[in-house]
């Protein structure tokens, strides 16, 4: 019978809660370790269907900020439950907690189609410890929903308003779901509305300095975002493209 394997530091640790989804278990030990190694906490499992137990569980917790993860490390092929279908569920539970998927799959098709379903990054194995750290803390450290030291500021643009502290954006006063990528993104626009950001000007803002991927993976996410806050996404009138440039709130 399957098992979960829980690498945690200990109950007095604060350091972030990472969930580990890989069937292989040389590559789930390693990268666990590796992990634990960086001071994370790591609930390691070995299928989909372990994988959802799990965030369900983080998700129904009462009470205790410790439960929740702050990342999801997901290998595609997994037994009972592939990966895509899990980034999917978890997704559609409106559940914003950044994934990053690691797969042998390396072909454009299928790295587009992970970050479609919601992934926030995708790595091809085989890779390094050393870039798959660093892309870890990228996505951690974009993730604001886990920085309590933010101070409360509310960004406004039209019908749209921010609020960083609390990771909400609400659109004529109805709430929207946005993934942490997306939120980081619309931040960005609405902190300077009217002015023009490059694909490489987000990606250092949003994804960091560090982040090794494709520029398409900005087209994608503002695709996304355009799907959620404009009400005909093909005739945008808050995120405009300016040709040749890049994008623009406004």
């Amino acid at each position: 019978m399957s098992s979960s394997r829980d690498f945690s530091l200990g109950p007095s640790a604060r350091q972030a809660r990472v969930l580990l989804v890989e069937d292989e278990a040389v590559i789930r030990d390693t990268v666990a370790l590796a992990l634990q190694a960086e001071g994370f906490q790591v609930v390691a499992v070995e299928d989909g269907q372990q994988a959802l137990e799990q965030v369900q569980g983080s998700t129904s917790a009462q009470g205790n900020g410790d439960e929740a993860f702050a990342l999801i490390v997901l290998d595609l092929l997994l037994p009972f439950i592939n990966g895509l279908d899990v980034c999917r569920f978890i997704r559609q539970q409106s559940n914003t907690t950044p994934i990053l998927i690691l797969s042998a799959k390396m072909a454009e098709a299928d790295i587009v189609v992970g970050l479609e379903v919601g992934a926030d990054d995708y790595l091809t194995k085989p890779f390094s410890l050393k870039e798959f750290i660093a892309r870890c803390r990228v996505l951690l450290r974009n993730y604001q929903g886990f920085n309590p030291q933010l101070k409360e500021e509310i960004l406004s643009f039209q019908d749209l308003a921010l609020n960083k502290q609390q990771c909400q954006v609400t659109l004529r006063g109805e709430a929207v779901t946005l993934s942490p990528k997306e939120f980081s993104l619309l931040e960005v626009f609405m902190q300077q509305p009217g002015r023009v950001r490059s694909r490489e000007d987000l990606i250092e803002k949003v994804w960091g300095l560090d982040f090794m991927g494709d520029s398409k993976t900005v087209d994608v996410h503002i695709r996304w975002l355009r799907e959620k806050i404009e009400a005909d996404p093909s005739n945008p009138q808050y995120l405009i493209t300016v040709r040749g440039f890049g994008y623009r709130l406004g």
